[in-house]
């Protein structure tokens, strides 16, 4: 039986996971900002009867980080996998994206990541094992779209931060993998914040946005990226970068045989808008 922490499970992946885990006896600790909004991780697993035990953790909040994982080592004794899933995504161009916005997508999908990180590693270091498994995204692995750019970035810094932490931490027996998810149906989006109207890119902004919420309404189910991150966790030869999805197979393939030029017109294309003369 593992010891099993995954962040942002009220939903979506994070829900996913967590009985997936749960499914097979693991101890999970299902962390979420708000656990008002449990209600249907619990009912979930009440239909099921597994368990996990829900935990309070804000991944933007140090004091939050530090509480949540010294109160699961003091239970448990150890940790063996953390799951770091917690994300936002806010859309914008580049010139109008609010600071604020730009810095809580950082703040959650990259810093989140490494400030898990930063308080799990001494524990599992000190056992001379673990799985540290981030979940970024195919934007994370192809040039950005439009409009999209806060949340693609910050995804690329999680595939790049994965890759130096997997150099740092192999010494100790611990593996680190990055989940690369397509478009899959979940409320990600419930969040997100929209452009402006009266941007001088509200046709593109528009666009983008209407591309990203129908492709998510129509996407996959995410019980197979929960499918994908235990084969990583059960696997120790598994890859380090993991896309998910036929269609983040085909973006991240397609991106490496492109050019700059053929990209971008694809990417209009995508979002319904014509080519550039």
């Amino acid at each position: 039986m593992a010891v099993v922490v995954i962040t942002g499970c009220s939903s979506g992946f994070g829900l996913a996971t967590s009985l997936a885990f749960a499914r097979r006896g693991d101890r999970v600790y299902a962390t979420m900002r708000n656990t008002a909004k449990s209600g249907a991780l619990l009912a979930a697993t009440g239909a099921e009867h597994v368990a996990v035990e829900v935990l309070a953790l804000d991944v933007t909040e140090d004091t939050s980080v530090t509480a949540a994982v010294e109160h699961i080592v003091a239970a448990e004794g150890r940790i063996d996998v953390l799951v770091n899933n917690a994300g936002v995504e806010h859309w914008g161009a580049v010139e109008c994206l609010a600071d604020d916005l730009v810095r809580n997508t950082f703040e959650t999908n990259l810093l989140g990541a490494v400030r898990m990180i930063r308080a799990v590693l001494p524990t599992m270091r000190a056992q001379g094992s673990g799985v540290i498994v981030n979940m970024a995204s195919a934007a994370g692995r192809v040039p950005g779209l439009p409009v999209n750019w806060a949340y693609s970035a910050s995804k690329h810094a999680v595939c790049s931060m994965t890759d130096s932490l997997s150099g740092e931490v192999q010494p100790f027996g611990i593996r680190v993998a990055s989940i690369e998810p397509g478009f899959f149906s979940t409320n990600n989006l419930a969040n997100a914040t929209r452009p402006t109207p009266g941007s001088p890119y509200e046709e593109l902004e528009t666009a983008v946005v209407a591309f990203f919420e129908s492709s998510l309404d129509h996407g996959g189910d995410p019980v197979n990226v929960a499918a994908a991150i235990l084969a990583v966790v059960d696997d120790p030869a598994s890859p380090r970068h993991v896309p998910v999805g036929p269609d983040a197979e085909v973006f991240i393939g397609a991106a490496a045989t492109m050019s700059e030029t053929e990209w971008d017109a694809v990417g209009r294309s995508l979002i319904g808008l014509p080519p550039l003369a």
